[in-house]
């Protein structure tokens, strides 16, 4: 076969560290959701949505067939950690910005990206009711994946 084509749909998650609220204004938050959306663009893995609240954020997007997942993770965080540090003349903790060192990344089956755009959409609305804990440790329950409560936080 002359070409090769592939759709590999992932989840990613990550929270800033301790779960600081570094994202609590809205207008920064939103800024960042895009400025990870065009990163995840430059390398060739094109985001489906980007959200999250105050202290952590979900990236749907489409893995290209020349980056790894841990890869495309690191220079996600590491640019929009330079960008964030750059904004501390809008929020001056911004100046002590860190994202957490792990992060999650699930597969997403084609027919429920759907859902899972409206879950990324609504973050809000859903942390309003759950904490973010609750929420990673539902994510990996359904993708059954073990962890250390221990490990996992730090």
């Amino acid at each position: 076969m002359p070409q090769s084509l592939s759709n590999i749909l992932v989840h990613a998650i990550w929270s800033t560290k301790d779960r600081h609220p570094f994202l609590v204004l809205r207008p920064l938050r939103d800024e960042l959701h895009r400025y990870l959306g065009g990163i995840s663009t430059r390398l060739n893995c094109p985001t489906l949505i980007v959200g999250g609240v105050a202290d952590h954020v979900h990236v749907l997007m489409r893995l290209a067939r020349t980056i790894t997942v841990a890869d495309w993770v690191k220079e996600m965080k590491r640019a929009s950690t330079v960008w964030l540090i750059e904004q501390a003349h809008r929020d001056p903790m911004l100046s002590k910005f860190h994202w957490q060192s792990g992060y999650g990344a699930f597969s997403v089956s084609e027919s429920r990206v759907g859902d899972l755009c409206t879950y990324i959409a609504t973050q809000e609305k859903h942390h309003a009711k759950h904490s973010f804990q609750d929420e990673y440790r539902r994510f990996l329950q359904a993708h059954s994946i073990k962890w250390d409560e221990q490990h996992v936080w730090s």
